[in-house]
């Protein structure tokens, strides 16, 4: 394979756990309510990682169904690039579990990133540029997370927020002749690790020698995410030449409705385009942009042809913005 590939989008596939908790359940366990709640997220449930469950479980299933939208076998995939702040163990990468469960092609690689929230995104950059530099052909770009392993249950400002799945997203790499204009058009990314303090875990092998436990502050999360996200999204829009009243579906991070209005309002994109799924699945991190593509895809809202403008923030601060025509 010789010049500039063009990442096609062949299939996307999501996975939630069984067990749902409801905010109702929640009241029970920290002092809240269904109504503040709801009020100040948009999140009326969430699913839960059963004890058995891994990232890498959740990770597989999503796989498994991104391969058979795709119309693909497990051996076609020669990348996988694998988005998690919960990881199966330090190491290995859970992406090589992934990688052995699926039977992937001999000879590929397969690897995690970490950027939280943002992680997909990164990932997808990562999987995007191996496509276009013709060094793979194929990859399964995966976000997976049980963010409930790494919540303080009584915390209520944090625990409420986050819930545990999967989303994975198949990309092959096509001559940009016949792709036309389909496919992943631009990935933005950014970091400011002098915002650490504002959103991060308070454990790891290196520092504590403990997994640890998420910690925040809402308010100062809120305020930089609304600027960063905004000025992301305009960025990449301008770069690749697409105004954004062409967008025909905005693909948030799935981390507060009010994040959601209010980064859809600040860049006059109809709240009609803006692909929720927060009220059911909460905050699944890296997981939330692929699991609400996969569900949009599935129900019929995002056809082929559709440009799709995806979003997110998460720790570091890390963020960025992707065009992609499905």
């Amino acid at each position: 394979m010789s010049g500039e590939q063009r990442s096609l989008i062949r299939g996307l596939g999501g996975y939630l756990p069984e067990r749902i908790l409801t905010n109702a359940d929640l009241a029970q366990m920290v002092d809240t309510t269904d109504s503040w709640i709801v009020e100040r997220t948009g999140i009326r449930e969430r699913h839960i990682a059963a004890d058995g469950e891994t990232t890498s479980t959740l990770a597989i299933r999503a796989a498994e169904r991104a391969l058979a939208a795709a119309g693909m076998r497990a051996d076609e995939i020669e990348l996988i690039v694998l988005a998690t702040a919960t990881p199966d163990q330090t190491f290995p990468a859970t992406a090589a579990r992934v990688q052995a469960a699926l039977g992937t092609a001999s000879g590929g690689a397969a690897f995690d990133v970490q950027a939280v929230c943002s992680g997909f995104l990164f990932a997808t950059g990562v999987a995007d540029n191996f496509l276009a530099r013709g060094q793979f052909r194929s990859a399964l770009v995966i976000g997976a997370e049980t963010f409930s392993r790494i919540l303080d249950w009584t915390d209520r400002t944090t625990c409420v927020l986050f819930g545990d799945g999967a989303g994975a997203m198949v990309l092959t790499a096509e001559d940009p002749k016949s792709a036309g204009d389909r496919g992943i058009m631009g990935v933005e990314l950014h970091t400011d690790g002098s915002k650490h303090d504002l959103l991060f875990v308070d454990g790891g092998p290196s520092s504590t020698k403990t997994v640890g436990h998420l910690r925040m502050q809402g308010n100062q999360v809120f305020k930089h995410a609304v600027v960063n996200l905004s000025n992301s999204i305009e960025s990449v829009a301008r770069r690749h030449g697409v105004p954004l009243s062409e967008v025909d579906w905005f693909i948030p991070h799935q981390a507060n409705q009010r994040i959601l209005e209010a980064v859809a309002r600040r860049i006059g994109i109809d709240e009609k385009k803006v692909i929720s799924t927060l009220a059911h699945h909460a905050n699944t991190s890296a997981a939330s942009i692929p699991l609400a593509f996969a569900e949009a895809v599935d129900d019929g809202r995002i056809r082929p042809g559709d440009l799709a403008l995806m979003e997110a923030m998460g720790g570091g601060f890390s963020w960025g913005a992707a065009l992609a025509r499905v």
